[in-house]
């Protein structure tokens, strides 16, 4: 697992819970100071299976293929998101699935509303840019992405499963045969 902007640690308690003892989970961040306290959650727990780096998510190249890349509050505050996608989706596991997870302005007057605040306040702090939308990305690389939102359509999460090794985009964990038949 692979936890890109892992920031305090925050969802090492959930990551954990899904990898075990015998998994192993990546955090990586571009702060010291953010991953001196993930490292702090990892001691105080006991937690022998995190490794943290301090890097550009761009340049980061993992021990291992991971079976997962979660960006949680992390993808929208990249300048260079792009980059950082494609590095780690080439180094995802075949099989393995992608979450984006973060906030974005909401449609409709809400939206229009919140924007120039959003704006402001991205240029201002660490705050991500309201105006990427991740899911777009994300479907520039992965043919099937799948989105949900809540709280007023102010969150989302979006993720892909990369296809398995030597399928083309949309073939099945059947073949082309099946695909082609079941059109």
């Amino acid at each position: 697992m692979l936890d890109i902007g892992c920031g305090t640690g925050r969802n090492f308690p959930h990551l954990r819970e899904a990898v075990g003892p015998s998994g192993h989970i990546y955090g990586i961040d571009i702060s010291r100071g953010m991953l001196r306290k993930a490292q702090q959650v990892s001691d105080d727990n006991g937690w022998q299976n995190i490794t943290l780096t301090e890097c550009d998510a761009a340049e980061y190249v993992a021990p291992e293929p991971p079976d997962a890349v979660l960006f949680s509050l992390s993808f929208n505050t990249m300048p260079h998101h792009r980059a950082v996608l494609w590095n780690v989706w080439n180094q995802l596991r075949p099989g393995g699935r992608l979450v984006i997870m973060d906030a974005k302005v909401p449609p409709g007057l809400g939206g229009r509303l919140i924007l120039p605040f959003s704006l402001w306040l991205m240029k201002h702090t660490m705050l991500g840019n309201p105006l990427i939308h991740p899911w777009e990305v994300l479907a520039e690389i992965a043919e099937d992405v799948e989105m949900s939102e809540s709280m007023f359509n102010s969150y989302y999460i979006c993720s892909a499963i990369k296809p398995l090794s030597g399928a083309a985009p949309g073939d099945s964990e059947f073949g082309s045969e099946y695909r082609i038949a079941a059109e």
